[in-house]
């Protein structure tokens, strides 16, 4: 049993499965209503967010289909792991060359587009709810920063919305897969959403912010006084545009992709430019 606090929610993380509090899921369907009521985990794939198993206060596990032991293995190696309290600082990131591969990705992208590959964190926070009332995960000291920064702009009478934070190498693989799909061509794709395994989003310290009225990942964001106020305040809290225009890594120019930098890093004050 870990010793977090017990009225902080976490979201714990493993190569192919994460546990998140029942408590903060919408559950779909009557018969996950039931189960989730009387859990205190829910297992899901990361893969494509289906729900697996839900575990009790005393950890003992409730499958949510009868498949879920016999076709998902990674979930027999994520309860060892759940159940001793040994998350990792940092998951593996030895898949990210099969990733590239089979979206036919070139092996040298992160080295051409100058960035860095991004392994997930074991552990991330709760920081809130995002504008579609789903839990937002950050890491720790993101999380921390999120909230002070969101409260200093509702000071200031600015209303700072979450679209999305944290994002697994499996849910950017799908992304990249869906718009395959739909007949978008890789270089197309990457000119929008950085490979799996180099996005942001996957370190639990990248935000994409906007406010209410505005469509979420537009452009359009940098007329608003939100962007306004996120270009004077936010290097206060540790966050910096990431993909202005003309960055050097390929993306287009992202108003509402925000990061958290680690301690000591230096954050712009002014990331207009």
């Amino acid at each position: 049993m870990r010793d977090w606090p017990a009225r902080q929610w976490y979201l714990v993380n493993s190569r192919s499965v994460e546990a998140v509090p029942a408590a903060s899921l919408r559950a779909r369907g009557n018969h996950d209503a039931r189960q989730l009521s009387q859990a205190r985990w829910l297992l899901r794939r990361k893969r494509d967010g289906r729900f697996l198993a839900t575990l009790d206060a005393a950890e003992r596990l409730h499958p949510m289909h009868w498949q879920a032991r016999r076709h998902d293995p990674g979930l027999a190696d994520f309860l060892l792991e759940f159940t001793s309290g040994a998350t990792p600082d940092e998951l593996p990131t030895d898949r990210t060359e099969a990733f590239l591969r089979a979206l036919g990705v070139p092996g040298d992208y992160g080295e051409r587009h100058a960035l860095p590959l991004v392994p997930e964190p074991g552990l991330l926070t709760f920081a809130g709810f995002d504008r579609y009332r789903r839990p937002l995960w950050l890491q720790a000291s993101a999380a921390t920063a999120w909230q002070r920064m969101q409260a200093a702009a509702r000071v200031d009478g600015e209303m700072l919305e979450a679209i999305s934070g944290y994002r697994s190498h499996d849910y950017q693989l799908g992304i990249f897969q869906r718009k395959l799909a739909r007949g978008l061509g890789v270089e197309e794709i990457l000119a929008v959403n950085a490979a799996p395994g180099f996005s942001e989003h996957h370190s639990g310290r990248a935000l994409d912010i906007s406010c209410p009225g505005e469509p979420a990942a537009e452009e359009s964001f940098e007329h608003t006084s939100a962007f306004d106020w996120l270009c004077e305040h936010a290097g206060r809290f540790g966050f910096a545009m990431s993909y202005p225009r003309d960055n050097p890594h390929g993306i287009v120019y992202e108003p509402w992709h925000w990061c958290h930098r680690e301690p000591g890093a230096p954050a712009t004050t002014d990331s207009r430019h």
